[in-house]
């Protein structure tokens, strides 16, 4: 959060406003803690869903309350400790009552099972091929290493993909996302204050946030849409209505992938490729950096590190301020960032600085 402040050049003094998740920060970083660490007064606290939508949609209550004139500067932080915690991120899904009760007793237990499931219908309904699905894992890992300071450290080729171990399947330990100990942080503040500020300001252009009626309990045993995910599509038009632009101007997206298959089903849940061509699209070079529409250009959660999101927004201003390095989207100007939190889903429009006459701060 020092750091996040340092680098817009704003002392902790300036910020009256404070957004996080609803799920995980309020119980294990709470706003009051940090207000008081960093010597803030926040006349505005408040906190949207949880994991990688929240993250996706803190800047929606943060123009709420800078529109509304009910803060100035608003700071988002988010983070876990899941890659030293021994239960990691299982005992967050076990607080569902009707798993324990119902689901986990059976068998029916833990994200990769899940996602396995979700992968076999799909590779069914449209032909996805392990090739396809290794192409997932090898670009993230190529986007990884050419950023640096990523939790993987090494290659991946295709025959590295077969070999690595089968978790569930067809989901291999390089299909699933990492476990990382990690936090980052953002500001935001009007664009009259931001044009003042140490960096080049990037702009959200468009927030959407959207649920479906139904429990994170049952979304993935119950879900009647069962290769959509719940909320992704609305929120997508959601955050287009809102910047104002349509999917084929954004230049990169930082989509939320918890698993291979997931990135996949997301994106075509997004409007960012057609329905059942998420594989090809990756297998043809397209997703890659060069190729038409660079996806987690710093790696994601399956390469970078597994922060629920927060490293994908971070990457999306990087480009958009020319500082990502070796993964730079040459003239970067619109990017989108994902977040997944099943029920709810949130997508992030942010625009570059050359960008005209941005909507928010």
């Amino acid at each position: 959060m020092l750091a996040a402040l340092e680098d817009a050049g704003i002392e902790p003094s300036e910020v009256d406003g404070i957004v996080t998740d609803a799920g995980i920060m309020p119980a294990s970083v709470p706003a009051d803690y940090v207000a008081g660490q960093l010597g803030i007064s926040p006349d505005y606290v408040a906190s949207v869903s949880y994991g990688g939508a929240g993250v996706a949609c803190s800047p929606m209550l943060a123009e709420d309350a800078l529109r509304s004139g009910r803060a100035n500067v608003v700071l988002s932080y988010f983070g876990v400790d899941w890659g030293t915690r021994p239960e990691g991120p299982y005992a967050f899904h076990d607080r569902y009552p009707a798993k324990l009760a119902f689901e986990k007793p059976v068998g029916y237990n833990a994200q990769p099972l899940f996602f396995a499931h979700l992968a076999r219908r799909y590779m069914h309904e449209y032909g996805l091929t392990e090739e396809q699905l290794a192409s997932v894992a090898m670009t993230h890992r190529k986007h990884a290493l050419l950023k640096g300071n990523a939790q993987t450290r090494t290659p991946l080729t295709l025959d590295d993909y077969r070999a690595s171990r089968m978790i569930a399947s067809p989901l291999r330990a390089v299909d699933c996302c990492l476990i990382s100990d990690g936090a980052g942080a953002f500001v935001m503040t009007r664009a009259d204050r931001a044009r003042d500020t140490r960096q080049r300001p990037v702009f959200v252009k468009g927030v959407g946030f959207a649920s479906v009626p139904m429990t994170g309990d049952s979304a993935f045993s119950q879900n009647p849409s069962y290769l959509h995910t719940p909320g992704a599509q609305r929120a997508s038009q959601l955050a287009q209505r809102a910047a104002g632009i349509r999917i084929p101007e954004l230049d990169f997206a930082q989509v939320y992938d918890c698993f291979t298959i997931s990135c996949l089903m997301e994106m075509e849940d997004l409007g960012l490729c057609p329905r059942g061509e998420a594989g090809a699209f990756f297998a043809e070079g397209n997703a890659s950096l060069g190729g038409r529409l660079p996806i987690n250009t710093h790696g994601g959660l399956l390469a970078y590190s597994y922060l629920l999101g927060m490293e994908h927004l971070i990457e999306a201003v990087r480009q958009l301020r020319g500082t990502a390095g070796p993964t730079q989207v040459p003239g970067a100007e619109l990017g989108l960032v994902s977040g997944f939190s099943i029920p709810d889903y949130g997508v992030l429009i942010l625009g570059g600085p050359n960008t005209a006459e941005a909507r928010h701060g």
